[in-house]
């Protein structure tokens, strides 16, 4: 269980209560802390109050959040497409609209209760219950490869090789504007969004540090095809640092622009390619992954588009 306690200064007078927790808790995103005001777990002045309860000076807020339950993700018959697989890892190629592993809210069809069914209890326990096996993760609405650890040495090894920057991470996407240069590196440190804490941004504040390699492909007047190649792999990195340099990633319904002109679902990012030494072979070995059809799809729509 753990408790904050906050005083409402001169700078936080008529702001909403919901908003001002949004800003101040770490790591709880805002429909939760709707949910904790709800059930009596936030007072002001010690009392119970509305989510729109607007602030005085001086207020005394102060929220308790309760001890996560305990859930076990569940096996579930969902189809893989197993790039490769030995007695230490597996090689994923995960389809744009699946979730890497089971959170609040999402226990049901993801990446984990896939792998559990396929590798029954063949996979590493370092990540806990919700998240065996899972060295590195990519976004929901994000396809592409991602290593998963069959037994702790192999993700202890994996996970090395990520931390210190050795470990091959390509990326192609489609992002809107013209980038004027054929490569660049986008050097920015990311962190939580000050408000927003489902979201990420560049800050110097509670940050770590994130590395962007970028080179274009090609180029479609209001859209550029890129190649990106990750140094570090923060949450959300390449859709942050691209946002970041005015040229978001196409769809993206969060860092994207409303003024993108072409419909689409989902962003236009797919994690092509994926290398790394073996843990038990020491072999560098190394993955690549055709664009899928929603993203083939949209290259051709920009091509016919652009002649």
């Amino acid at each position: 269980m753990e408790k904050y306690s906050f005083t409402a200064d001169c700078g936080s007078v008529g702001v909403r209560l919901d908003k001002f927790l949004a800003g101040n808790v770490p790591d709880i995103t805002r429909s939760a802390l709707v949910n904790l005001i709800a059930n009596g777990n936030v007072l002001v002045n010690n009392a119970g109050i509305a989510k729109n309860y607007k602030l005085r000076q001086n207020d005394i807020v102060t929220v308790t959040v309760p001890d996560p339950v305990e859930y076990e993700a569940k096996a579930e018959n969902i189809p893989l497409d197993i790039v490769y697989e030995d007695e230490d890892l597996l090689v994923v190629n995960k389809p744009k609209g699946m979730v890497v592993h089971p959170a609040t809210g999402n226990y049901e069809g993801t990446l984990v209760n896939a792998l559990l069914y396929h590798c029954k209890d063949r996979l590493s326990g370092i990540n806990g219950v919700m998240r065996p096996g899972i060295v590195h993760r990519i976004d929901k609405n994000t396809s592409g490869l991602l290593i998963v650890a069959k037994n702790d040495k192999a993700h202890k090894k994996l996970a090395e090789q990520i931390q210190e920057h050795s470990f091959t991470r390509e990326y192609e996407a489609v992002v809107l504007g013209n980038i004027k240069t054929d490569r660049g590196t986008i050097d920015a440190p990311i962190g939580r969004h000050h408000v927003d804490r489902k979201k990420m941004t560049v800050t110097e504040k509670n940050s770590r540090n994130a590395v962007t390699h970028y080179e274009v492909i090609e180029r479609f007047g209001r859209y550029t095809h890129i190649k990106c190649i990750l140094e570090t792999g923060r949450t959300h990195q390449i859709r942050v640092h691209m946002a970041y340099i005015g040229h978001p990633v196409a769809g993206d319904d969060v860092y994207g622009s409303k003024k993108e002109k072409l419909s689409f679902t989902g962003q236009c990012l797919h994690a092509r390619k994926i290398g790394f030494v073996h843990p038990s072979s020491g072999e560098y070995l190394e993955f690549s992954s055709e664009l899928p059809e929603y993203f083939q799809k949209f290259l051709n729509k920009l091509y016919n588009i652009s002649r």
